[in-house]
């Protein structure tokens, strides 16, 4: 396994312009998916840029996609900041503990084989495809009448929440959604409207973690990752227009098919990649 500071940069890729129509289409794809169902759009970053692009190196594949997620993530704080979904203490706390530890997980990730990290990749898109298709809980789980609990057994868990969380997010470039929400709402106990609100911030900031990191080792292609973020901004804008026109019963529908596509492209994942 080699040190962080020693692997050598990615040689450029040149790509044909009906793969940079291509990026944009897969970043607004993400979007829509991100707007539409709250969440999962992420994890298909990766694979679409790598098999429908065809981007041909995947440790640049997931620095750009990182970068991408990060984006959007920033963006999509802003609508819930103004409703107050945010909680910022919580939210400063989990990201600073989980960013140090993307950190820590994207410099392993680099030095791993990129068959062998997609491969792990591919058994992460089959448990996220398992945990959408579960019914999301509403409301409070065990915050009393919304106050917040400050005390050091809480800290505790959310410490180490984010320090897990981090790490599987940096090792594998994702934005980690999935996995921050219920680790949020485990570890304090916050409504779940607002463990949504407060994540994006820790998604902002693990992305732009994990993307800085490989950068440093020129492993990101920052014309194709803005191209992503163009297209997940429009996607994101058409995603959100079309999910407040759908009643909650459609809306779980397109999830379990959302879940069960991200669980095909796993397996396909797990074929290409098998060790």
């Amino acid at each position: 396994m080699l040190a962080p500071n020693l692997i050598p940069s990615a040689p450029a890729v040149v790509l044909s312009t009906a793969q940079h129509i291509l990026a944009v289409l897969s970043g607004l794809a993400v979007g829509f998916t991100l707007g539409l169902i709250g969440g999962g759009g992420s994890i298909l970053a990766v694979p679409l840029l790598l098999y429908l692009v065809g981007y041909p190196n995947p440790h640049i594949v997931i620095g750009t996609t990182a970068l991408a997620v990060s984006a959007n993530a920033y963006i999509n704080l802003i609508p819930h900041a103004r409703a107050g979904n945010v909680r910022w203490k919580e939210a400063v706390v989990f990201a600073l503990v989980g960013a140090a530890a993307a950190f820590g997980g994207s410099s392993l990730g680099k030095a791993v084989d990129g068959k062998r990290l997609l491969f792990l990749f591919a058994i992460l898109m089959l448990v996220i495809a398992v945990l959408m298709l579960r019914p999301r809980a509403r409301g409070t789980v065990h915050e009393p009448d919304g106050a917040p609990d400050d005390s050091p057994r809480k800290f505790a868990k959310l410490t180490a929440a984010a320090a897990i969380v981090g790490t599987l997010s940096g090792f594998f470039g994702i934005g980690g959604g999935f996995l921050i929400v219920p680790g949020l709402v485990l570890s304090t106990g916050m409504p779940m409207i607002a463990a949504i609100g407060t994540s994006l911030v820790s998604v902002g900031t693990f992305g732009l973690t994990t993307a800085l990191n490989y950068a440093r080792s020129g492993m990101l292609d920052w014309a194709v990752a803005g191209l992503y973020i163009g297209g997940g901004i429009l996607g994101g804008w058409g995603g959100t227009r079309v999910a407040t026109h759908l009643g909650r019963h459609s809306k779980n529908t397109l999830n379990m098919i959302f879940a069960s596509l991200v669980a095909m492209v796993a397996c396909y994942m797990l074929y290409k990649n098998f060790p």
